[in-house]
């Protein structure tokens, strides 16, 4: 019989960002199952909708969500991480609700050539209240920026963790999770210590 304190705890992480930023790459490549993927061909009528600047070679893209799963059993406390990859689009902001529910923070995959399709998601995570880290994806052939100017440019509090990964490399996806983890328990742990509001008292 399995012990109670072998068993990993369970969390869902939600990987946000602009249009092709490389979301469902990053899922693919940490997903020990082989991951669930809702992508379709971009077509001549989406031309409108989905910008391609800087992305020109981008054939597909998310409708609904990528979905794939990661155990870590040699962290501190074991996890099992359940990754939930929105759709970059503005018009899927209303998923990003459904999708957010339980978890426990977003990594916010960032492309620094286009910086500004990224503005969307830290607006989300700001507004819910929701612990998010920035993970720049370094393109081959973009421009490397430090962590500070890309801390700047999005006009992030001192207390987000802005770390550069590539996709493709599941290390480097792994530890930008594990990054979130560690971000999003401080964030909890700060949060309970807060003196609770006091309610003023009603007249009978």
């Amino acid at each position: 019989m399995t012990s109670s304190r072998t068993r990993p705890t369970i969390l869902k992480i939600l990987i946000a960002g602009g249009f092709g930023v490389g979301k469902t790459t990053a899922v693919g490549t940490v997903s020990e199952i082989p991951p669930l993927r809702t992508e379709e061909y971009l077509t001549e009528s989406s031309v409108d909708v989905d910008s391609l600047d800087g992305v020109q070679a981008k054939q597909t893209t998310t409708v609904a969500f990528d979905f794939g799963r990661l155990s870590l059993p040699e962290a501190p406390v074991p996890l099992e991480l359940f990754l939930f990859g929105a759709p970059g689009q503005d018009r899927f902001l209303a998923l990003w609700h459904d999708l957010a529910r339980g978890a426990i923070g977003v990594v916010i995959l960032v492309d620094t050539r286009r910086l500004e399709a990224s503005f969307t998601a830290v607006n989300f995570c700001e507004d819910n209240g929701l612990p998010f880290v920035v993970a720049v994806n370094e393109f081959d052939g973009a421009h490397r920026y430090r962590p500070e100017d890309i801390r700047t440019a999005l006009e992030l509090p001192m207390h987000v963790p802005v770390v550069t990964c590539d996709a493709r490399d599941q290390n480097q996806v792994a530890a930008v999770l594990l990054t979130l983890v560690g971000h999003a328990v401080k964030a909890t742990s700060a949060e309970a210590a807060r003196p609770a509001a006091l309610t003023p008292l009603q007249d009978a």
